[in-house]
Protein backbone atom coordinates (compact mmCIF):
# COMPACT_ATOMS: atom_id res chain seq x y z
CA UNK A 1 0.00 0.00 0.00
CA UNK A 2 2.39 2.55 0.59
CA UNK A 3 4.89 1.95 -2.17
CA UNK A 4 1.34 2.08 -4.19
CA UNK A 5 0.30 5.23 -2.50
CA UNK A 6 3.92 6.76 -3.04
CA UNK A 7 4.34 6.42 -7.18
CA UNK A 8 0.45 7.55 -7.16
CA UNK A 9 1.12 10.30 -4.99
CA UNK A 10 4.36 11.28 -7.33
CA UNK A 11 2.44 11.18 -10.09
CA UNK A 12 -0.16 13.17 -9.07
CA UNK A 13 2.37 15.67 -8.48
CA UNK A 14 3.63 16.07 -11.93
CA UNK A 15 0.15 15.94 -13.53
CA UNK A 16 -1.04 18.85 -10.87
CA UNK A 17 1.55 20.55 -11.76
CA UNK A 18 1.92 20.00 -15.49
CA UNK A 19 -2.03 20.22 -15.99
CA UNK A 20 -2.03 17.72 -18.95
CA UNK A 21 -2.54 13.92 -18.90
CA UNK A 22 -0.23 13.90 -22.09
CA UNK A 23 2.60 16.09 -20.85
CA UNK A 24 2.74 14.09 -17.30
CA UNK A 25 3.32 10.88 -19.08
CA UNK A 26 5.63 11.65 -21.43
CA UNK A 27 7.63 12.78 -17.71
CA UNK A 28 7.15 9.81 -16.00
CA UNK A 29 7.35 7.49 -19.04
CA UNK A 30 4.30 5.47 -18.60
CA UNK A 31 0.82 5.66 -21.14
CA UNK A 32 -1.76 8.30 -20.87
CA UNK A 33 -3.77 5.49 -19.97
CA UNK A 34 -2.22 4.24 -17.49
CA UNK A 35 -1.27 7.66 -15.87
CA UNK A 36 -5.16 8.26 -16.06
CA UNK A 37 -5.94 4.51 -14.47
CA UNK A 38 -3.28 5.28 -11.51
CA UNK A 39 -5.13 8.65 -10.14
CA UNK A 40 -8.48 7.03 -10.56
CA UNK A 41 -7.36 4.01 -7.93
CA UNK A 42 -5.11 6.98 -5.62
CA UNK A 43 -8.60 8.97 -5.28
CA UNK A 44 -11.01 5.82 -4.80
CA UNK A 45 -7.92 4.70 -2.20
CA UNK A 46 -8.11 8.31 -0.23
CA UNK A 47 -12.39 8.60 -1.23
CA UNK A 48 -11.77 12.22 -2.49
CA UNK A 49 -11.83 13.99 -5.93
CA UNK A 50 -8.21 15.37 -6.59
CA UNK A 51 -8.26 16.15 -9.97
CA UNK A 52 -10.95 17.88 -12.35
CA UNK A 53 -10.89 16.41 -16.20
CA UNK A 54 -12.32 17.56 -19.20
CA UNK A 55 -11.53 16.83 -22.83
CA UNK A 56 -9.44 19.35 -23.40
CA UNK A 57 -7.76 20.26 -19.87
CA UNK A 58 -6.97 18.41 -16.47
CA UNK A 59 -6.81 20.77 -12.80
CA UNK A 60 -6.11 19.89 -9.34
CA UNK A 61 -9.45 19.97 -7.15
CA UNK A 62 -9.51 22.28 -4.21
CA UNK A 63 -8.58 19.10 -1.88
CA UNK A 64 -6.01 18.61 -4.59
CA UNK A 65 -4.25 21.84 -4.35
CA UNK A 66 -4.53 21.37 -0.43
CA UNK A 67 -2.53 18.07 -1.01
CA UNK A 68 -0.29 19.51 -3.50
CA UNK A 69 1.10 22.19 -1.03
CA UNK A 70 1.42 19.54 1.71
CA UNK A 71 3.14 16.84 -0.04
CA UNK A 72 5.44 19.02 -2.85
CA UNK A 73 8.13 20.03 -0.58
CA UNK A 74 8.64 16.88 0.99
CA UNK A 75 8.88 14.91 -2.18
CA UNK A 76 11.23 17.72 -3.27
CA UNK A 77 13.24 17.19 -0.19
CA UNK A 78 13.59 13.31 -1.06
CA UNK A 79 14.59 14.22 -4.78
CA UNK A 80 17.05 16.53 -3.30
CA UNK A 81 18.83 14.21 -0.74
CA UNK A 82 18.95 11.68 -3.17
CA UNK A 83 20.24 14.46 -5.59
CA UNK A 84 23.07 15.09 -3.04
CA UNK A 85 23.66 11.31 -2.27
CA UNK A 86 24.50 10.51 -6.04
CA UNK A 87 27.16 14.10 -5.64
CA UNK A 88 29.35 12.11 -3.40
CA UNK A 89 30.61 9.91 -6.60
CA UNK A 90 33.94 10.38 -7.88
CA UNK A 91 32.64 12.29 -11.27
CA UNK A 92 29.89 15.51 -10.53
CA UNK A 93 26.74 13.62 -11.99
CA UNK A 94 23.04 15.09 -11.79
CA UNK A 95 19.98 17.10 -13.31
CA UNK A 96 20.09 20.80 -13.70
CA UNK A 97 16.64 22.54 -14.90
CA UNK A 98 17.28 26.24 -15.63
CA UNK A 99 14.61 28.93 -17.76
CA UNK A 100 15.74 31.89 -18.95
CA UNK A 101 15.55 34.76 -22.22
CA UNK A 102 16.12 34.45 -25.65
CA UNK A 103 19.10 36.60 -25.49
CA UNK A 104 20.13 35.77 -22.02
CA UNK A 105 20.05 31.86 -23.75
CA UNK A 106 22.30 32.81 -26.63
CA UNK A 107 24.49 35.56 -24.59
CA UNK A 108 25.28 34.37 -21.47
CA UNK A 109 24.27 30.95 -20.91
CA UNK A 110 25.10 29.07 -24.25
CA UNK A 111 28.39 29.95 -24.18
CA UNK A 112 29.32 28.17 -20.63
CA UNK A 113 27.38 25.23 -21.15
CA UNK A 114 29.08 24.32 -24.48
CA UNK A 115 32.78 23.69 -22.57
CA UNK A 116 30.48 23.09 -19.37
CA UNK A 117 29.13 19.85 -21.01
CA UNK A 118 32.33 18.57 -22.26
CA UNK A 119 34.16 18.74 -19.05
CA UNK A 120 31.06 17.56 -17.06
CA UNK A 121 29.69 14.29 -19.05
CA UNK A 122 27.62 13.28 -16.09
CA UNK A 123 25.56 16.58 -15.58
CA UNK A 124 22.48 17.14 -17.40
CA UNK A 125 21.32 20.30 -18.15
CA UNK A 126 17.96 20.99 -19.66
CA UNK A 127 17.17 24.52 -20.02
CA UNK A 128 13.74 26.55 -21.38
CA UNK A 129 13.71 29.60 -23.00
CA UNK A 130 11.00 31.68 -22.05
CA UNK A 131 10.83 35.34 -22.31
CA UNK A 132 8.06 35.43 -19.84
CA UNK A 133 8.83 36.32 -15.79
CA UNK A 134 8.20 32.57 -15.40
CA UNK A 135 7.85 31.18 -11.41
CA UNK A 136 10.75 28.95 -10.70
CA UNK A 137 9.59 27.15 -8.01
CA UNK A 138 5.75 26.32 -9.45
CA UNK A 139 7.66 25.13 -12.58
CA UNK A 140 10.19 23.18 -10.40
CA UNK A 141 13.02 24.71 -12.40
CA UNK A 142 16.58 24.89 -10.32
CA UNK A 143 17.58 28.87 -11.40
CA UNK A 144 16.45 31.36 -13.78
CA UNK A 145 18.06 34.00 -15.63
CA UNK A 146 16.74 37.71 -15.58
CA UNK A 147 17.76 41.30 -15.54
CA UNK A 148 18.99 42.30 -12.07
CA UNK A 149 15.81 44.78 -11.77
CA UNK A 150 13.57 41.31 -12.19
CA UNK A 151 14.95 39.19 -9.57
CA UNK A 152 12.54 39.02 -6.35
CA UNK A 153 14.07 39.63 -3.19
CA UNK A 154 13.77 36.82 -1.73
CA UNK A 155 15.89 34.90 -4.45
CA UNK A 156 19.66 34.74 -3.90
CA UNK A 157 20.98 36.53 -7.25
CA UNK A 158 24.28 35.57 -8.94
CA UNK A 159 25.78 38.44 -11.67
CA UNK A 160 26.91 36.30 -14.06
CA UNK A 161 26.99 39.00 -17.08
CA UNK A 162 28.20 42.93 -17.14
CA UNK A 163 25.93 45.81 -17.57
CA UNK A 164 23.64 46.15 -20.82
CA UNK A 165 22.35 48.83 -22.97
CA UNK A 166 19.32 48.89 -25.50
CA UNK A 167 19.86 50.46 -29.12
CA UNK A 168 17.22 51.73 -31.57
CA UNK A 169 17.93 50.97 -35.13
CA UNK A 170 17.20 50.93 -38.19
CA UNK A 171 18.52 50.26 -41.63
CA UNK A 172 19.76 53.17 -44.06
CA UNK A 173 17.43 53.22 -46.44
CA UNK A 174 14.57 53.42 -43.63
CA UNK A 175 15.77 56.57 -42.51
CA UNK A 176 16.04 58.27 -45.98
CA UNK A 177 12.69 57.42 -46.20
CA UNK A 178 11.22 58.12 -42.72
CA UNK A 179 13.96 60.68 -41.32
CA UNK A 180 15.39 60.60 -37.63
CA UNK A 181 13.49 60.68 -34.65
CA UNK A 182 15.70 62.73 -31.95
CA UNK A 183 13.70 62.48 -29.55
CA UNK A 184 12.08 58.81 -27.94
CA UNK A 185 7.90 61.28 -28.33
CA UNK A 186 9.22 61.29 -32.05
CA UNK A 187 9.02 57.89 -32.12
CA UNK A 188 5.39 57.84 -32.52
CA UNK A 189 5.80 59.21 -35.86
CA UNK A 190 7.87 56.13 -37.34
CA UNK A 191 7.24 52.62 -37.79
CA UNK A 192 8.30 50.52 -35.14
CA UNK A 193 8.83 46.81 -34.94
CA UNK A 194 7.03 45.65 -31.08
CA UNK A 195 7.11 42.79 -29.15
CA UNK A 196 4.01 41.32 -27.43
CA UNK A 197 5.14 40.44 -23.27
CA UNK A 198 4.46 36.48 -22.75
CA UNK A 199 3.19 36.96 -19.48
CA UNK A 200 0.76 40.00 -19.59
CA UNK A 201 -0.11 39.83 -22.87
CA UNK A 202 0.60 43.81 -23.48
CA UNK A 203 3.06 44.89 -26.18
CA UNK A 204 6.79 46.04 -24.34
CA UNK A 205 7.18 49.71 -23.80
CA UNK A 206 10.52 50.91 -24.31
CA UNK A 207 12.30 52.36 -22.19
CA UNK A 208 14.58 55.50 -22.24
CA UNK A 209 16.32 57.34 -19.43
CA UNK A 210 18.25 60.86 -20.11
CA UNK A 211 19.38 63.20 -17.21
CA UNK A 212 17.04 61.61 -14.75
CA UNK A 213 14.28 61.56 -17.16
CA UNK A 214 12.48 58.68 -17.73
CA UNK A 215 10.52 57.60 -20.58
CA UNK A 216 8.17 54.48 -21.36
CA UNK A 217 7.27 54.52 -25.18
CA UNK A 218 4.19 52.56 -26.87
CA UNK A 219 5.36 52.43 -30.23
CA UNK A 220 3.14 51.31 -33.02
CA UNK A 221 4.01 49.42 -36.40
CA UNK A 222 3.16 47.29 -38.85
CA UNK A 223 5.12 44.47 -37.36
CA UNK A 224 5.20 42.49 -34.09
CA UNK A 225 7.62 39.87 -33.24
CA UNK A 226 8.65 37.62 -30.41
CA UNK A 227 11.64 36.20 -31.92
CA UNK A 228 15.32 38.40 -31.59
CA UNK A 229 17.11 38.02 -34.63
CA UNK A 230 13.70 38.30 -36.91
CA UNK A 231 13.02 41.92 -35.04
CA UNK A 232 16.99 42.91 -36.56
CA UNK A 233 16.42 41.41 -39.97
CA UNK A 234 13.55 43.19 -40.35
CA UNK A 235 14.92 46.18 -39.55
CA UNK A 236 17.90 45.62 -41.69
CA UNK A 237 15.26 45.09 -44.67
CA UNK A 238 13.30 48.08 -43.65
CA UNK A 239 10.52 46.97 -42.27
CA UNK A 240 10.89 49.77 -39.28
CA UNK A 241 12.94 50.57 -36.04
CA UNK A 242 13.52 47.80 -33.42
CA UNK A 243 14.76 47.96 -29.94
CA UNK A 244 16.96 45.34 -29.04
CA UNK A 245 19.98 44.65 -27.07
CA UNK A 246 23.54 47.04 -28.31
CA UNK A 247 25.67 43.41 -28.30
CA UNK A 248 23.03 42.27 -31.03
CA UNK A 249 23.87 44.70 -33.13
CA UNK A 250 27.14 45.57 -33.23
CA UNK A 251 28.31 43.73 -36.32
CA UNK A 252 25.89 44.86 -38.44
CA UNK A 253 26.34 48.47 -37.27
CA UNK A 254 29.70 48.21 -38.21
CA UNK A 255 28.86 46.74 -41.50
CA UNK A 256 26.84 49.59 -42.15
CA UNK A 257 23.58 47.45 -42.55
CA UNK A 258 21.83 49.16 -39.29
CA UNK A 259 21.79 52.59 -37.99
CA UNK A 260 22.28 53.47 -34.52
CA UNK A 261 19.48 56.75 -33.39
CA UNK A 262 18.46 57.91 -29.49
CA UNK A 263 21.91 56.54 -28.16
CA UNK A 264 21.51 59.36 -25.36
CA UNK A 265 18.45 58.12 -24.05
CA UNK A 266 19.96 54.48 -23.80
CA UNK A 267 21.89 54.23 -20.71
CA UNK A 268 23.33 51.13 -19.09
CA UNK A 269 21.62 49.16 -16.88
CA UNK A 270 21.94 45.89 -14.78
CA UNK A 271 22.38 42.64 -16.67
CA UNK A 272 21.98 39.22 -16.32
CA UNK A 273 21.45 37.74 -12.73
CA UNK A 274 21.38 33.71 -12.41
CA UNK A 275 18.81 33.28 -9.36
CA UNK A 276 17.64 30.84 -7.45
CA UNK A 277 15.64 30.28 -3.96
CA UNK A 278 17.55 30.88 -0.87
CA UNK A 279 15.71 27.87 0.96
CA UNK A 280 16.93 25.34 -1.69
CA UNK A 281 19.38 22.77 -1.18
CA UNK A 282 21.55 22.27 -4.57
CA UNK A 283 23.81 19.91 -5.44
CA UNK A 284 27.53 19.87 -6.28
CA UNK A 285 26.61 19.85 -9.49
CA UNK A 286 24.46 22.98 -9.75
CA UNK A 287 27.36 24.79 -7.64
CA UNK A 288 29.96 24.19 -10.48
CA UNK A 289 27.44 25.74 -12.98
CA UNK A 290 26.90 28.32 -10.69
CA UNK A 291 30.91 28.85 -10.79
CA UNK A 292 31.40 28.55 -14.39
CA UNK A 293 28.60 31.29 -14.81
CA UNK A 294 30.30 33.67 -12.39
CA UNK A 295 33.77 33.38 -14.32
CA UNK A 296 32.62 33.49 -17.49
Amino acid sequence: MLKDNFNDLLSFMVVARERSFTRAAAQLCVSQSALSHAMRNLEARLDVRLLTRTTRSVAPTEAGEKLLMRLGPHLLEIEQELAALRDTRDRPAGNIRITAGEHAMSAVLWPVLRPFMAQYPDINVEVTVDNGLTDIVDGRFDAGVRLGEQVAKDMIAVRIAPEMRMAVVGSPHYFQRAGVPETPEQLAHHRCINMRLPTRGGLYAWEFERDGRELRVRVEGQLTLNSLPQRIDAAQCGLGLAYVPEDTVLDALAQGLLVRVLEEWCPPFDGYHLYYPSRRQHTNAFALLVEALRHR
